[in-house]
């Protein structure tokens, strides 16, 4: 079928009372643009749940009034929603045509019974939000909708599948999977032909058969073409192989569809590990949530790639989708720019977490959910697992066990060519055992005590009831149900299983930032450990401030989450607008790639506090020498380095050596009085001088720098890179102000923020301060024409630059 976007001439309100429109109080719409983030411009209601960001609940509407061509009159006619959040109810001219509860399902809508060919329609969405999730999720149309046309006898959504089932060294044997859709009153005989590309685009494989569908039926065609000395796709080398097929009757093409595919390999077991195409991987993996910082909820699939990208380049090469499937252009990023994903289906199942959450639906609905998430999913390298559940409650019980086996067998069913996991934690497995024994060694963990809480306790504690005989037992079937036992911060049982369940093959799901080093070296040190996703790879919204530092006065005691106007996690690698925090370059190091050290400053601490750190906090520093009216002031300079000793300097006065590498945790300290100049940090490998890393101060007056990020290839979306700066580009972190942007041309300002984790305003105006010395701005492209970007700020002088035009405008 043709497939065409379907996000232009939108209108949205909060939803209104019917009875009340009735008695005057009409409530206007307004334009917009789907995908779009029904909450994130709404005022936070600081009374309201840290957990999502103290933003509000809320209820929707959105509408869209288009034509259907006369000629369309008997055609298929098919709406597809990748995502609405949340119990989307859809109406076609006033009919109710379909709903989805779920808020991370795609899902289409049979629209032709309800279309008027040659006269205007009207297209109404409603969704809600509130009380259902543990994080920030956004509202409303958020990802992408498209407008599915085609004639009686068709390809219908996602029903051209490849696998890859035999592969050697000389070539593959690829699989096509074709299913057609018969809507005639008849049977009907077509030939379908199927064409194969290579990366470079040249065909190299073709097929065709001859298919028989009844009437009002489907029938499956599959088609076994080799291809001989395959290109592999792995994250090292994303090559994406295309499959074309035509769907002929009597010679005459009616329909098309085509996908992306990649040829590549899949093993694991407790000797060799995650093998890809045959060769050892091991999982640098970072849990991200779904939301793009500043954008929100609104998944545009040039904002995915860029997070991707910028994952990749610090050094992670998986990512795991907490809590739910990813969005489709997230994978298809994913499996341009080679990224492993280990896509995730719930947050519950029938035991609820909060009270209008998926639970309420799970009997209902959760197997057209794993349907739709498997659809999804099957044509894509990069999905090379599936995880059936985050911590879910039940994994401690039979019932438990029950369901996770219907869903693990449902996703072999589905695809049996994926490997399952279940993301475990032990801790929430064994509850209320847990309470009891942490009543009883003074923890605090009273019946009203939830998960986070308990975990933020101490780390001895965690190790102690994850490695014992009561979470075995209560998890024995749990983890037998799965290929690959997914364990949320139980790095304690990673060798205990080895002697226990010598068959075990296991990865770190969810894991402390602050255990990395201890983590990989488990990872690397045991075949049977595959990896380690640590929590998290991207900031994000709500959870707030569960890695916040908290600097404590006499008697205080710390509190888990933080206080409006908190809006952030604060415990992501990146932050919210893109930068690379402290931890990011220290994992860097562990895993092998960076051998130079780094360099990053604690934050000066107020006077007569304690510095208190849970188990997501880093410390409070940044990678910056800038510290002006803190002269003379001692402040705590971090180095990571894996060489065994670090030397620091200032201005060229030795500061001393230090132990580094892994008998120091990859980390020397050294106390300095700030002075401004350069700070340089020296490896010393056996006794010699090696790499070095330097911070200089920024000096002179501020400048007003932007650059636009130019590796984003959808150009629908411009990422512009704001700070203040010296001549020579180094950002004055110790000052902020308050900026003002202006877009002029074929564009609009569709975004505005810093990474601050307690903002003072929203990311909708067009006025913020930057943070650190940063801001973000991303600008939507509304024509094919330049944009014209103009930021200032007081005491500053403004700077502008122009986006050029596009050369295309099927992007827009």
């Amino acid at each position: 079928m043709k497939r065409s976007p379907f996000n232009d001439g939108w209108q949205f309100r909060e939803k209104v009372n019917p009875f009340a429109e009735l008695g005057g109080e009409v409530a206007p719409y307004t334009d917009i643009v789907v995908p779009h983030d029904a909450q994130i411009a709404r005022e936070r209601d600081p009374n309201g749940d840290g957990a999502v960001a103290y933003f509000p609940d809320g209820a929707y509407q959105y509408r869209k009034l288009f034509n259907v061509p006369a000629e369309l009159a008997g055609s298929r006619i098919v709406l597809e929603f990748e995502g609405v959040y949340r119990d989307a109810m859809v109406y076609i001219n006033g009919a109710f045509a379909g709903q989805r509860p779920y808020g991370y399902s795609g899902f289409t809508i049979d629209a032709d019974q309800f279309l008027l060919p040659g006269e205007e329609n009207l297209l109404e969405v409603e969704a809600r939000s509130g009380k259902d999730s543990r994080w920030y999720t956004g509202a409303g149309i958020y990802r992408d909708v498209w407008l599915l046309t085609g004639s009686d006898v068709h390809i219908p959504t996602n029903g051209l599948r490849v696998s890859t089932p035999d592969i050697d060294a000389e070539g593959a044997i690829v699989e096509v999977e074709i299913v057609v859709e018969n809507t005639r009153n008849r049977p009907v005989t077509v030939d379908l032909e199927a064409l194969l590309a290579n990366p470079a685009g040249a065909e190299i494989a073709n097929g065709t058969a001859r298919v028989t569908i009844a009437a009002h039926t489907t029938s499956v065609s599959r088609q076994r073409l080799y291809v001989a000395d395959p290109a592999l796709w792995s994250a090292e080398s994303p090559a994406l192989y295309t499959a074309d097929v035509n769907v002929r009757f009597e010679d005459d093409p009616i329909d098309h569809s085509a996908t992306k595919f990649g040829i590549r390999r899949l093993q694991v077991d407790p000797v060799h590990g995650l093998r890809i195409n045959g060769e050892t991987v091991k999982l640098r993996g970072a849990c991200i949530h779904h939301d793009n910082g500043i954008l929100g909820a609104a998944t545009f699939a040039a904002a995915e790639e860029r997070r991707v990208r910028l994952l990749k380049e610090a050094g992670f090469n998986a990512i795991r989708s907490a809590h739910n499937p990813l969005s489709a252009s997230m994978i298809e990023a994913c499996d341009r720019l080679g990224m492993y994903v280990m896509d995730e289906t719930f947050d519950m199942w029938t035991s609820g977490k909060m009270p209008n959450d998926y639970s309420l639906h799970f009997a209902e609905w959760w197997e057209r959910d794993v349907e739709a998430m498997i659809a999804k999913d099957f044509n894509h390298p990069s999905v090379i697992m599936y995880s059936i559940g985050n911590e879910i409650p039940e994994t401690g019980s039979p019932e438990g066990g029950l369901t996770g086996r219907a869903l693990a067998e449902k996703v072999r069913e589905l695809d049996p060519t994926r490997f399952v996991t279940n993301a475990v934690n032990g801790m929430l497995a064994v509850m209320d055992d847990i309470k009891k024994l942490a009543a009883e060694r003074g923890a605090g963990a009273d019946e009203g005590a939830g998960i986070n809480t308990l975990m933020s306790g101490p780390g001895e504690f965690m190790n102690m009831i994850g490695a014992s005989p009561m979470v075995t037992e209560k998890t024995a079937e749990s983890f037998g149900v799965l290929d690959i036992a997914g364990m949320n911060y139980l790095d304690a049982r990673y060798e205990i299983d080895k002697e226990l369940f010598p068959n075990r093959v296991i990865v770190g799901t969810e894991t402390f930032p602050t255990h990395i080093d201890v983590n990989w070296q488990l990872v690397r040190e045991n075949s049977h450990i595959i990896g380690d996703f640590t929590w998290t790879g991207f900031d994000y919204l709500g959870e707030v401030g569960i890695g916040r530092p908290q600097y404590l006065l006499e008697g205080e005691a710390p509190t888990h989450g933080g206080p409006f106007p908190w809006i952030a996690a604060w415990c992501g690698d990146i932050d919210l607008i893109g930068n690379r925090r402290p931890a990011s370059y220290y994992r860097e190091i562990l895993f092998g790639l960076r051998t130079a050290p780094y360099i990053a400053i604690q934050r000066p601490r107020p006077d007569g506090t304690s510095f208190y750190a849970g188990p997501w906090t880093w410390s409070d520093s940044i990678g910056s020498w800038t510290w002006s009216g803190n002269e003379g002031r001692t402040l705590t300079a971090e180095v990571y380095s894996d060489a065994d000793e670090v030397e620091l300097s200032l201005n060229s006065t030795s500061l001393g050596v230090a132990a580094a590498g892994p008998r120091n945790r990859f980390r020397a300290e050294f106390q300095v009085p700030y002075e401004a100049g350069e700070l340089i940090a020296t490896a010393i490998r056996g006794g010699e001088r090696a790499e070095v890393y330097s911070l200089r101060t920024a000096t002179g007056v501020p400048v007003l720098k932007i650059e636009v990020d130019p590796g984003v290839p959808d150009d629908r979306l411009v990422f512009i890179d704001i700070s203040l700066a010296d001549s020579e580009g180094r950002v004055f972190t110790d000052r902020d102000k308050a900026l003002t942007v202006q877009v002029s041309g074929d564009g609009e300002l569709l975004a505005f923020g810093g990474a601050d984790p307690a903002p003072s305003s929203n990311y909708a105006g067009a006025a913020h301060a930057t943070f650190d010395g940063r801001a973000l701005a991303v600008v939507r492209r509304t024509g094919s024409g330049p944009v014209d970007f103009l930021v200032s700020a007081d005491g500053v002088a403004p700077v502008e630059t122009t986006v050029a035009g596009l050369h295309y405008v099927e992007a827009l």
